[in-house]
């Protein structure tokens, strides 16, 4: 199992250093300058780029980024925040992300596994009908969507949450935007719950767990559930990425100081901010990667056939 966990942590450190400075190449090859006031001259330009080293060879720059973001240390913003440390404003950034990505998460996959259940357990009744439909909503009605139908009815209406995000008022002002992210997750996690659980139910060992007398909570857990996780948790993974790194769209309309409305800034401004772009970036992919290293560690607990393989030198 060891070595099952170290071949897939130096393959995910080396999929996040070429995903990087392909990043930094491209960032670097595009369009137009990083200084995007109109009032620069042409030589103030050269002498602010020739300070930042972007005359410098695309190898010898990434080397010295990447000495700095191993510091922790992503330079400056070049049109975002009157040029703060990025590092700064990102910090502010993941944690509000985070934590109403958490809730989302949470919620989301709770709620699914729950509705998925019963509806596997209730095949072709009212439950299940019931499950099948609200899936089907959740993944058809974008998220912003209903974002505005809870800002309109417990925001203007009832008056009852916040309008806005307010971070004096944090908890209030998560409520209605981890329902409207966790959404999808729960129709998503709903239906291939389902799915999977009646598949699961229809194969040979659980018909004769069931031969030998197992019924209920004990065989849905112990035979069912747990080999139906096994493609959940993989559905899940890009899932808690896109929630933990904040729904751009949701983000911007609710007015959340997060990741996903810095990225809208960061291109969408008085310029792009190339510097916040490729912070972004490197950091979206960091999460993915990191995230898709957890799922297979999970695969070996949840499944015995990997762990005898990785024994095995896979």
């Amino acid at each position: 199992m060891q070595k099952y966990i170290l071949k897939r942590l130096i393959t995910a450190l080396l999929t996040l250093l070429v995903i990087t400075f392909l990043l930094f190449w491209l960032v670097r090859i595009m369009p137009g300058n990083p200084f995007p006031s109109e009032r620069m001259t042409d030589e103030a330009i050269a002498a602010k780029r020739a300070e930042m080293g972007l005359d410098d060879p695309i190898l010898t720059q990434f080397v010295r980024y990447m000495k700095n973001v191993l510091k922790g240390d992503f330079g400056k913003g070049t049109s975002l925040y009157y040029g703060a440390p990025i590092h700064t404003v990102l910090n502010k950034a993941i944690q509000n992300s985070f934590r109403i990505g958490g809730i989302a998460i949470l919620l989301g996959t709770f709620v699914g596994l729950v509705l998925g259940i019963v509806a596997a357990l209730n095949r072709d009744r009212f439950w299940d009908v019931f499950c099948s439909v609200f899936s089907i909503l959740g993944v058809c009605v974008p998220s912003y969507v209903f974002l505005i139908f809870l800002q309109y009815t417990f925001a203007y209406k009832l008056t009852l949450l916040p309008y806005f995000f307010d971070s004096t008022q944090f908890l209030k002002s998560s409520v209605i935007p981890a329902l409207s992210l966790s959404l999808f997750t729960m129709s998503t996690i709903a239906r291939f719950t389902r799915n999977e659980m009646i598949e699961v139910t229809d194969s040979d060992y659980v018909l004769l767990a069931e031969a030998k007398g197992m019924y209920g909570y004990k065989l849905v857990t112990k035979h069912v559930l747990r080999n139906a996780l096994i493609p959940i948790v993989t559905v899940l993974a890009p899932l808690i990425v896109d929630l933990l790194t904040g729904a751009l769209v949701v983000e911007k309309i609710y007015g959340i100081q997060g990741i996903g409305k810095l990225m809208v800034d960061a291109i969408s401004g008085e310029g792009i901010d190339y510097n916040y772009v490729l912070a972004l970036g490197i950091l979206y992919s960091a999460m993915y990667i990191g995230i898709m290293l957890v799922v297979d560690l999970l695969y070996g607990l949840l499944d015995p056939r990997i762990r005898i393989s990785a024994k095995g030198g896979d």
